[in-house]
């Protein structure tokens, strides 16, 4: 006897839509998640837990939201001249914890380009990288992307940017108050002829579900909000519980996807609880909602759905542009909702950007969305001071926190089959399970984008008033300093491809629905799934496939079909 319809392994964004829309369909779901719960009562009437706070310590050092990379640590390497590692600890380390990634972001949600899903066709090829087109097209994806907007509650002004794709709708919010600092950036990268505009966020501003507006307070990004205005997972997650349809297991390891005797199909899955006893659900159908570095993980631990030998190949992580400027009045860059203003100009190349990577020798060149965005926190701006009777004197003047502007840009990460996420041989997590090991280099695509994107934003800044201005990299160029203040693994959180979708299962893990070619009863619900990274923030499009996969898993056609 089946414990549920299905079992769903993760709660963050991807597993919560997925449990969001089977239980408004009548099944009954159980979702097991590996970290505790810290967002929501799992009693009726499902309140927030409260457990959030505006605690620096808790939240940046001290790993409240999980997972301590001690305890479970991941491997990094560059490619296989670096041995088996040449880092132990932290690599893209997302939360583990109720709600997944969900709670510690800063909630910017852009949709893709329509050219963002056939970006072969539209570009064509480029030398050592695995450009293809994705097995769907906007189009067919965007009342998927209305639906989980209107669901997770976004904020946003439907016409502000004039790159951005053709929409059926109007945002559900008008977007919030601009951060000070923006007030400065975007008027400047207007001069220069660049088009901000107001960032789509996740961050009421206002009531919205039963949840209040956000009040600005500043910890927003890589914090759990204490006032629960943003909305993505704990709304999906809260309207499946009130179901009475849907059940969260926290604590839950999970080590074994079970499959019946045909090897083709999954009857449940077997997980570790908080006592490390051995548990099963047993259900009609299993979704993996890990995320894009674990699901390979668990697969691979299981040595299931890798006929095409695909599994955790192909993994692109946003290749990072941080271009700094320092002011010599205050920005107040420590309230506001992290980033309130994006542009979007680099994504789609103009005549001196196709002529710069020909220069190059490259066929195309793209960059990213460029969020506006501030700097440290207290505590984070307080250990880069020397201790002593100046350590005051620097907090007070803080020259790293209050007086800096950073420009991020998230860089279209080209995919490649060495870049990949396995099994380390050596190194364990605390139960004893294989870590997982992330290899990467950039493509020259990316040095290349990086290079030629970085002088056009210092000039911005110098535009605003910054005295002076500096850009880096995450990960580090090759040939740059191997101990960086970023460390030597990518510091993006933007972790996709590592079980790619398509119409062929001899090149693709999953098909154009996220159903595992090898396992036709289960499916994923992550950012495993996508084909190519573009250069935007991938949570909204995550959700949008993972609404549109469990939709057709239960049979139900588009939202407003």
């Amino acid at each position: 006897m089946n414990d549920a319809r299905a079992v769903i392994v993760g709660s963050g964004p991807g597993g919560a839509t997925a449990a969001d829309v089977l239980t408004a369909a009548g099944w009954d779901v159980v979702i097991l998640e590996k970290g505790r719960n810290h967002l929501i009562d799992l009693e009726a009437p499902y309140e927030p837990k409260g457990e959030f706070s505006n605690d620096e310590l808790k939240f940046g050092f001290r790993h409240f939201l999980g997972p301590d990379p001690l305890a479970e640590p991941r491997t990094f390497r560059r490619g296989e001249a670096d041995g088996d590692r040449i880092h132990v600890g932290d690599v893209n380390n997302l939360p583990s914890t109720v709600g997944g990634g969900g709670p510690h972001a800063d909630g910017k949600l852009p949709r893709f380009r329509e050219d963002d899903f056939h970006v072969r066709s539209a570009f064509g090829p480029i030398e050592g990288a695995a450009v293809e087109d994705w097995p769907l097209t906007y189009d067919e994806l965007e009342p998927y992307y209305a639906e989980v907007e209107r669901l997770i509650g976004v904020a946003g002004a439907a016409e502000a940017n004039p790159f951005a794709a053709w929409r059926s709708g109007p945002y559900p919010m008008p977007p919030g108050p601009d951060m000070y600092g923006a007030t400065l950036t975007a008027p400047a990268a207007e001069k220069l002829g660049l088009h901000p505009y107001r960032a789509p966020t996740g961050a009421n501003s206002e009531p919205y579900d039963g949840r209040p507006a956000c009040n600005n307070c500043g910890f927003c990004g890589f914090y759990g909000c204490p006032i629960h205005a943003k909305g993505d997972p704990i709304a999906s997650l809260r309207r499946a519980l009130l179901t009475g349809r849907c059940e969260i297991r926290p604590e839950a390891y999970v080590t074994e996807v079970v499959l019946d005797g045909s090897g083709r199909r999954a009857t449940g899955v077997r997980y570790l609880d908080a006592g490390r006893r051995v548990q099963e659900v047993r259900a009609e159908h299993v979704v993996l909602a890990c995320g894009a570095f674990e699901t390979p993980r668990l697969l691979l631990r299981n040595g299931l759905a890798n006929s095409s030998g695909l599994v955790g190949r192909f993994l692109t992580v946003h290749f990072q542009t941080f271009v700094v400027g320092g002011f010599p009045f205050d920005l107040l860059g420590d309230r506001g909702r992290a980033v309130t203003h994006l542009h979007d100009d680099f994504i789609v190349p103009g005549p001196d950007d196709v002529a710069a990577a020909r220069e190059a020798g490259l066929p195309w060149m793209k960059g990213g969305v460029v969020e506006h965005g501030s700097a440290a926190g207290p505590i984070q701006e307080a250990v880069e001071y020397p201790p002593g009777e100046l350590h005051t004197a620097a907090m007070r003047e803080s020259a790293l926190r209050r007086k800096l502007w950073v420009f991020t840009m998230q860089g279209e990460d080209l995919p490649q089959a060495t870049n990949r996420i396995d099994l380390d041989p050596a190194v364990v997590d605390a139960w004893g399970f294989p870590a997982g090991r992330l290899t990467y280099s950039p493509h020259r695509h990316e040095l290349v984008a990086s290079a030629h994107f970085a002088p056009k934003l210092e000039a911005v800044l110098r535009e605003a008033g910054a005295e002076w201005t500096i850009a880096t990299t995450s990960p580090p160029a090759p040939d740059a300093a191997f101990d960086t203040p970023l460390g030597v693994a990518p510091a993006s959180r933007h972790i996709m491809g590592t079980c790619r979708m398509g119409a062929d299962p001899a090149t693709s893990v999953v098909d154009p629905e996220g159903r595992f070619w090898d396992v036709e009863n289960m499916v994923c619900a992550d950012s495993s799934v996508f084909v190519t990274a573009a250069g935007y923030n991938p949570t909204l499009t995550l959700t949008a496939l993972a609404h549109r996969t469990a939709s057709k898993l239960a049979g139900i056609g588009p939202p407003g079909g």
